[in-house]
């Protein structure tokens, strides 16, 4: 696996027809090495820290090969790294293989995988579709957010590794098909509730769970 770029944005406000909002999802490459510390990466700030930041998503990931899909689906929008609102773009960290709780290192960096990500109306912004959100849910292409395990320095280039598995072996796509109820797989499920995973993930799948 292979760290592809590493993009950073700050805050902007953007006019919709909402009005104003406050969004960092505009992210951009940069070159050179960058140090990666406890809630973010150098040169990046998230706007609203109650969806987005905060330890158990301080960097998000977005794969590489997943950009061809996307090519096909939004054929006239430019798709420069970053436009995810991703921090760093890997090439072979897919959600199928890549576990909740497995440690990764990039460069001096290790980074804890701790959830996929939930997509918000920030995604219809950057893309200027108002059903970019369900595209995206659609697609089950949701990258993932990692907190970082030890600071450390990063560049594209840098290989990234899987240095420790985590037992519960539950991975990102796995999440995403218990949410959704494409999966009523009772042992996967078992799995997932002693996962160590972020956010409100195992509140709204129990709530799923008790109701299929």
């Amino acid at each position: 696996m292979k760290l592809v770029s590493v993009n950073v944005g700050q805050p902007r406000i953007v006019e919709t027809p909402r009005g104003q909002i406050l969004t960092s999802i505009f992210k951009e490459p940069v070159e050179g090495r960058r140090k990666v510390v406890q809630h973010n990466v150098e040169g990046d700030r998230q706007a609203d820290l109650t969806v987005h930041g905060g330890p158990k998503k301080a960097v998000y990931a977005y794969p590489l090969e997943h950009y061809s899909y996307w090519a096909d689906q939004l054929p006239q929008h430019p798709l420069p790294f970053g436009v995810f609102g991703e921090n760093l773009t890997i090439g072979g960290l897919l959600e199928s293989e890549i576990h909740i709780g497995d440690l990764v290192e990039i460069g001096t960096a290790r980074l804890r995988v701790t959830q996929p990500r939930m997509p918000c109306a920030k995604l219809a912004i950057r893309f200027e579709r108002s059903d970019m959100v369900r595209l995206f849910w659609k697609s089950g292409r949701s990258g993932l957010y990692f907190a970082v395990e030890e600071a450390g320095v990063i560049g594209a280039g840098d290989d990234v590794r899987i240095v420790e598995l985590d037992s519960s072996k539950v991975s990102v796509a796995d999440v995403i098909s218990l949410y959704t109820g494409e999966s009523a797989d009772t042992e996967l499920f078992e799995r997932f509730m002693a996962a160590p995973i972020g956010g409100k993930w195992k509140e709204g799948i129990r709530e799923r769970w008790a109701t299929s």
